[in-house]
């Protein structure tokens, strides 16, 4: 079950560099929240950020990655460095992302994303 997780995670990144709406939409629980660095935003926010291109993802650089499982719900932690556009300017950033995936009807859903950045040079 873990390495469905580690997958799942691995596909999100992919997905969103790539611009998948789709896909993300699917994978994102209609009650979703996304923590950034300055800004939280509910599913269908999160999406128009994508859609609209005011964050792109060019590389999410996984570094560690560890998964707990309680019940039906997973907590999964990925230390990145991850290289985006950010209001048009190309940013390089340390975080440890919190991904919290619900098992809903025999399907990971998407509950929350949170990125915390790194206090390292």
């Amino acid at each position: 079950m873990e390495q469905t997780i580690i997958d799942l995670s691995k596909n999100k990144w992919d997905w969103m560099r790539e611009r998948r709406l789709e896909e993300l939409s699917n994978l994102f629980h209609e009650k979703a929240v996304f923590v950034h660095m300055g800004a939280t935003f509910s599913k269908n926010e999160e999406l128009d950020v994508l859609k609209s291109g005011s964050i792109l993802y060019k590389n999410a650089d996984i570094q560690e990655t560890s998964v707990q499982i309680i019940g039906s719900t997973a907590i999964l932690l990925n230390k990145i460095r991850l290289v985006a556009v950010v209001g048009g300017n190309e940013v390089t950033n340390p975080f440890v992302v919190t991904e919290v995936y619900v098992l809903q009807e025999d399907q990971w859903k998407l509950g929350s994303m949170s990125f915390t950045k790194l206090l390292v040079p």
